[in-house]
């Protein structure tokens, strides 16, 4: 049935070209597209975290640095970050700056999902009532204790929301790695259209992948966000 609604607006060799590319697209998904995510989601966490605990500190080198990068990764486009990640410092003439696509995307996506999730992450953690402070402080928990036993824990249930957001925002930015040859879906669809002449065709198919991985996401961030609420009062 859906083979028969899809050939009467398609014609036999336009079939024939969505069911030909479909495997390499998803070769590209599994292969570059979802590997590249969550690396670079979990690394940038992970500076986030750090940036956002910077920012909060008091101290005013550590707040200062984190503020410094913070406003640069927001005040430049990601595409220009990953140009001079990748092309930029390997021209320095330093043989360590020189980076293979892959490792050139996973950096400059890493350092951009950081700053901005180090946004919520401190946004997060400032929400918390100062009486959550004061109480585990009073019944003698240090700094570092109450942060990570009283704070964090009902910082992360208020930051799941924009993070998860962030991440399936990540999924889409990926396919930018395809301008420093990153053979993930979307360069593996600029390579079918290379070879087909059928952009709209090929790159409606590949739209349709990412709404897909994007939506089986939405439906598992809803879920964790039920899971994590589940003993809030409402």
């Amino acid at each position: 049935m859906k083979m028969f609604l899809l050939s009467s607006f398609l014609s036999s060799e336009d079939v024939t070209i969505l069911q030909d590319s479909f495997l390499p697209l998803l070769k590209g998904v599994l292969s570059y597209t979802i590997p590249l995510t969550l690396i670079s989601f979990a690394i940038g966490l992970i500076l986030a975290i750090t940036t956002a605990l910077f920012r909060i500190s008091g101290i005013k080198i550590l707040s200062g640095i984190a503020r410094v990068y913070v406003s640069i990764i927001r005040g430049t486009p990601l595409l220009v970050q990953l140009f001079i990640v990748f092309y930029g410092l390997g021209n320095l003439g330093v043989e360590a700056l020189k980076f293979e696509p892959f490792v050139g995307a996973i950096i400059a996506f890493s350092l951009n999902t950081g700053a901005y999730a180090s946004e919520t992450i401190r946004a997060s953690i400032l929400s918390i009532e100062k009486g959550q402070w004061e109480a585990s402080s009073s019944i003698g928990m240090s700094y570092l204790q109450s942060l990570r036993r009283v704070i964090l824990p009902q910082a992360t249930r208020v930051s799941v929301p924009p993070l998860s957001n962030s991440f399936i925002g990540l999924v889409k930015e990926t396919s930018l790695a395809s301008t420093i040859l990153v053979s993930e879906m979307f360069r593996k669809a600029q390579e079918i259209v290379a070879t087909t002449y059928t952009p709209l065709l090929v790159y409606v198919e590949a739209a349709a992948i990412y709404w897909v991985i994007c939506f089986l996401l939405s439906v598992l961030q809803g879920r964790i966000e039920k899971r994590m609420n589940r003993y809030v009062k409402t």
